[in-house]
């Protein structure tokens, strides 16, 4: 694997193997303490990021490598306008592997053409966030005991959640299983994953109320309404605290049932919770420490210095995604590509209009 941009690029033999490799590391993880000796790998954040950056650099550190990178933009070179091809050429000179978090949707598959080393998506904007992915199945591996079979609610804010975007991806390649889809009419999924869902012959239903859904679900994943991807103010103001999961409402949940957040989170799980069987949130970062742990000795296993050979536009047009990284790195192609009928870009996936 030379990069990790989209889960949907990995085989589902290769899904499985990594996450057994990250169960043998998280069993035994001193016999891995030295296996990055002499890489280092660069964290590069366009915006603000907790739990997903501290979780690569102490799984860099953990295996015996070292890390650079930044935080905040407004404090390198991007301030004075350098383009992301550009801050990609020259990071890739001197690194192993980098990861990338970046507010604009395709963001990550733009690194991946410029770059000498493996690019890790770390989440492009509410696009996709696949070593979430990871962390979120190998907790259900770990948690449930399997990927198949299972009825999986995913509550909030559907749209511009690229975690669950990303898992749902994952989780129709398991074809038994099915997902109760929890969101206000103006937060629900876009339709480019729905007919990913019903490509893969998985069953799914809208709802919105979570309450009701509770005692069908064996898998309840929680979403903040993300204030940062929304256009204004007002917007968010008018979705905020529409669900809310507290201990009240889980006496009615399925037996067994287990609670996943990607955190952070705001008022959408209440602190009562914290404490139930069910809730599996905070178990969740660890798994993602090994999962990513895997990951890196992965990647890092391939060649290095390579570039993507460079393809030409195809379209004479933009993508028509405001968020698109293609609006605002001009010196990109316009890729379009057709999915089930439709037009889309190949760096954002946003059906074109």
């Amino acid at each position: 694997m030379r990069h990790l941009i989209d889960l949907d690029a990995m085989p589902m033999n290769e899904l499985d193997e990594l996450l057994h490799f990250a169960g043998r590391i998280m069993d035994k993880p001193e016999y891995y303490f030295d296996s990055c000796h002499g890489r280092l790998m660069a964290t590069l954040f366009y915006e603000p990021s907790t739990r997903t950056q501290m979780s690569f650099q102490a799984a860099m550190l953990k295996l015996g490598g070292r890390v650079i990178g930044f935080d905040n933009p407004s404090n390198t070179s991007v301030s004075k306008g350098e383009s992301l091809k550009d801050t990609i050429r020259v990071v890739s000179n001197y690194t192993d592997i980098i990861t990338v978090r970046h507010p604009l949707e395709g963001s990550a598959k733009a690194s991946a053409m410029f770059s000498r080393v493996p690019v890790i998506n770390a989440g492009d904007g509410g696009h996709l966030h696949p070593t979430q992915t990871l962390t979120d199945l190998f907790t259900l591996q770990k948690t449930k005991g399997t990927l198949k079979g299972m009825t999986i609610g995913f509550c909030g804010d559907l749209r511009n959640g690229r975690t669950v975007h990303s898992l749902i991806k994952a989780l129709i390649k398991y074809k038994t299983n099915r997902f109760v889809l929890i969101s206000t009419e103006n937060l629900m999924l876009p339709s480019y994953i729905q007919r990913a869902i019903e490509r893969a012959g998985c069953e799914y239903t809208c709802c919105n109320n979570l309450a009701e859904a509770l005692p069908e679900l064996d898998v309840l994943y929680m979403t903040r309404i993300q204030k940062e991807r929304f256009a204004s103010p007002e917007e968010y103001e008018a979705q905020k605290g529409v669900y809310v999961l507290n201990r009240e409402k889980l006496k009615n949940a399925k037996y067994g049932l287990k609670v996943l957040h990607p955190l952070p989170r705001v008022d959408e799980i209440a602190l009562d919770v914290d404490d139930d069987p069910a809730a599996v949130y905070f178990d969740q970062t660890e798994y993602g420490m090994y999962v990513r742990m895997a990951l890196i000795l992965n990647m890092l296993d391939g060649s290095r210095k390579f570039i993507d050979p460079q393809r030409e536009s195809n379209s004479k047009k933009g993508c028509t995604n405001p968020r698109c990284i293609t609006i605002s790195e001009a010196y990109l192609p316009h890729l379009l590509s057709r999915a089930d009928g439709k037009i889309v870009c190949e760096f954002c996936d946003h059906e074109q209009q």
